[in-house]
């Protein structure tokens, strides 16, 4: 018995079929004090070879996509979101904007939800089966000054669009200079009703140009991301204070 089993192990490794060999003894054990057909524990064990491949799978996505750290969507305190945010985040979490290729702007004052909400949003596509990006609006630019520096801004471009969503965060806490804002134009208008992107922004539009110092772009850039997109107002009290406040008072 143990001999066969090595041997079964053996060619489930050749075969790279994972999830197989963990339980492997344990279905074989059950399928004797069962007395289950072959075709049950065939079927057993590539369910639980299917399940694991699926988890592997989700945690793979999330791992690639660099969230700087995990918020889930059950985690936030929806009475503490704005206003606009609650009304419209039942929609949000179904996640039809990626099937459409619509875009999201969080735009308001810091310390709203606004990042919390985007990678809550981001990491549900990852377990959905969606590709994702995390990136910061400033990292973001810096890639792609690089990569036209190292004549690679194509071969960059190329790969971002595997990214079902790409999460832009913290546009305005620094502006840009010329061939930064251009570049950004171009990476977010070659997305535009193709893949999504969600952008959390401290800033409403119009004080956009005092990040892209460029009247004529910056009115592209705003039509071009907003054109079918979730708008939405991020402006309240500060989530942050009265998570602070809440945990003040339970641990008194």
């Amino acid at each position: 018995m143990n001999e066969i089993l090595s041997e079964i192990k053996k060619y489930v490794s050749e075969l790279k079929i994972p999830g197989v060999n963990q339980g492997l003894k344990m279905n074989i054990e059950e399928a004797y004090k069962f007395d289950k057909s072959y075709e049950e524990f065939l079927r057993d064990i590539f369910i639980e070879a299917y399940d694991m491949r699926k988890e592997n799978g989700k945690k793979n996505r999330i791992k690639n996509a660099r969230f700087p750290y995990k918020k889930y969507l059950d985690e936030l305190k929806v009475e503490y979101l704005p206003e606009d945010c609650r009304r419209r985040l039942k929609e949000l979490k179904t996640l039809n904007f990626i099937e459409e290729g619509r875009n999201i702007i969080l735009a308001g004052n810091p310390g709203t939800g606004k990042t919390h909400l985007s990678i809550g949003l981001g990491i549900e596509a990852c377990n959905m089966g969606h590709k994702v990006y995390f990136t910061t609006v400033a990292s973001l630019i810096n890639e792609l000054k690089e990569s036209r520096s190292e004549k690679k801004l194509y071969t960059f471009e190329k790969r971002f669009e595997k990214y079902d969503l790409i999460v832009a965060d913290e546009l305005g806490y620094i502006s840009f200079d010329k061939e930064g804002s251009e570049l950004l134009f171009t990476f977010l208008s070659l997305r535009a009703e193709r893949k999504s992107t969600i952008i959390t922004t401290n800033l409403s539009f119009d004080r956009w140009n005092e990040i892209f110092n460029d009247a004529v772009l910056t009115a592209a850039l705003i039509d071009r991301l907003t054109h079918k997109s979730y708008v939405i107002n991020m402006n309240g009290d500060s989530y942050r204070i009265k998570e602070t406040k809440d945990w003040l008072k339970n641990t008194n």
